[in-house]
């Protein structure tokens, strides 16, 4: 499993970049007076879901630039659009506002996001079939162009595991779970809220000189460095014994 590619796109461009999936009806409106909100404090929308759920349900999802997103964020984010959404009304029923991250296994709505998770297992569903399919599972091996390549798993031998895809025909994408994308996520949502209490005062910069861990050091203790043997003395030879020997005073083999 290699690093994820960070997209070579800065802050700016990243905010502006447009999503390949637009909800329809409600959901659009939702998004049109959503999306300036957040782009102005600085995050993407991800996704609209309208659920029946606890009568009826708002779901916006919304991330950073770099993926993160923490409960600061979400808080932020309700109360910044929560006036707006109540002028706009764009739900014609009483409703009940949701803001969440993205997840783990979070949607995949834009170029930079198959970009970032180059390595990760997906599951994609296409709105217009590609080689007579329109499911597909599996690794994201390559971004060209407009097109994503895709590392099928359960292809057969013979058969050319990687399909290319284009991502203007894909209907919905979504990361799957594995134990490498949740210590990504992990790695990701630490540095993130480091960053936030440096930002509100609560943590000092980082020193010039500082790097951010890697997540693949193992801190593991080391083994303990074997101590040298230490070699026993050679028994004393003058002694009393000996020097009365010497003399023909004592007798060494007395008492054998």
């Amino acid at each position: 499993m290699t690093d994820p590619i960070e997209p070579t796109m800065d802050e700016t461009e990243l905010l502006a970049e447009p999503r390949l999936v637009v909800e329809p009806g409600a959901g659009a409106r939702v998004a049109a007076i959503a999306t300036p909100v957040l782009e102005g404090m600085g995050y993407r929308l991800v996704r609209i879901k309208i659920s029946g759920e606890s009568g009826c349900t708002v779901q916006i999802m919304a991330e950073r630039p770099d993926g993160s997103m923490l409960v600061e964020d979400c808080e932020a984010i309700s109360n910044a659009l929560s006036p707006v959404l109540d002028i706009e009304d764009p739900i014609q029923r009483a409703y009940r506002l949701e803001i969440s991250s993205p997840g783990i296994d979070r949607p995949l709505v834009r170029r930079s996001d198959f970009q970032r998770y180059i390595s990760h297992l997906v599951k994609i569903e296409m709105a217009v079939a590609a080689g007579g399919r329109k499911r597909f599972r599996g690794f994201i091996s390559a971004v060209e162009g407009d097109d994503v390549l895709i590392e099928r798993e359960g292809a057969r031998d013979g058969e050319d595991p990687i399909t290319r895809l284009p991502m203007e025909d894909i209907g919905s994408a979504n990361l799957v779970l594995t134990d490498e994308l949740v210590a990504e996520s992990m790695r990701r949502g630490k540095h993130a809220e480091e960053d936030l209490k440096r930002e509100l005062g609560l943590a000092p910069p980082p020193a010039p000189h500082a790097k951010r861990s890697d997540p693949k050091k193992s801190f593991a203790p080391k083994p303990k460095a074997k101590v040298a043997k230490v070699a026993k003395k050679p028994p004393p030879k003058n002694t009393k014994a000996h020097r009365l020997a010497a003399r023909g005073d004592f007798d060494s083999t007395e008492g054998d």
